[in-house]
């Protein structure tokens, strides 16, 4: 990948391990937040279980990557049925979170979870793929070379969240600039759905993926837009809308 990848998973590295770890804590437990906060932790599992709602109900006998897996909610969820989930991220500290908080999975479902980058090819290959705002810190460019990178590897269906381009992110996106660059977090790069689609579209390596739907959660702070891609048996020709 290139460097501008490297650079910004090495930033997400070190706030998630350093800066954000005990507010990242309290915000994927039942712990009390503030209201802020709240509809944060609202959002978000309303984008998680979207997410899940997108992928088949019995996934016995699937492979699936949580990519930026965090403390591990999506994977739990998708063991519980049946798939045999490998859930990885950047930071150690989430994962041993998340290692921590995981329960007993009940019939034949699995967690592994692991410490490192997404894009590794060992991973090995996968029916179906999930980056749950894990790619919403990424310029454009990076995001479909990501995508482009994970499509080599997945024969279902690549499921992932941006942060859409509004008034209210683009003035925060700014904003943030503005604060000492030691104190600032990881920006999150919004991106405009068409202009994603269109990069989409040019991408050889996903020419045997198309946009299939997508769904924007707007929950107080916490604004993003889920994508699925899924794989045709030709390469694709984009019809779908989003809705």
């Amino acid at each position: 990948m290139s460097t501008p990848y490297l650079t910004r998973r090495s930033q997400l590295e070190t706030y998630f391990d350093r800066t954000a770890v005990e507010a990242w804590s309290r915000l994927t437990s039942d712990a009390p937040v503030s209201k802020i906060r709240a509809t944060v932790r609202a959002g978000r599992d309303t984008m998680r279980a979207n997410l899940l709602g997108w992928l088949p109900a019995d996934l016995t006998g699937l492979r699936l990557l949580d990519a930026g897996c965090g403390t591990g909610a999506l994977a739990v969820e998708a063991a519980r049925r049946g798939a045999a989930v490998v859930a990885i991220d950047v930071s150690p500290t989430l994962i041993g979170l998340a290692r921590e908080r995981l329960p007993a999975i009940p019939g034949p479902g699995s967690v592994e979870f692991r410490v490192g980058d997404m894009l590794d090819p060992w991973l090995g290959r996968f029916d179906h793929v999930v980056a749950m705002d894990s790619l919403i810190h990424y310029q454009a460019p990076d995001i479909v070379r990501a995508l482009a990178e994970l499509s080599l590897r997945t024969d279902g269906s690549l499921l992932f969240t941006v942060a859409p381009r509004t008034a209210l992110l683009t003035l925060m996106h700014a904003a943030g600039k503005l604060f000492p660059k030691g104190d600032r977090a990881p920006a999150i790069v919004p991106i405009t759905e068409s202009g994603l689609r269109r990069r989409i579209a040019g991408e050889r390596a996903l020419a045997r993926f198309a946009v299939a739907r997508t769904q924007r959660v707007n929950s107080g702070f916490y604004l993003s837009n889920a994508i699925e891609l899924r794989k045709t048996a030709s390469p694709a020709i984009e019809t779908g809308a989003a809705r």
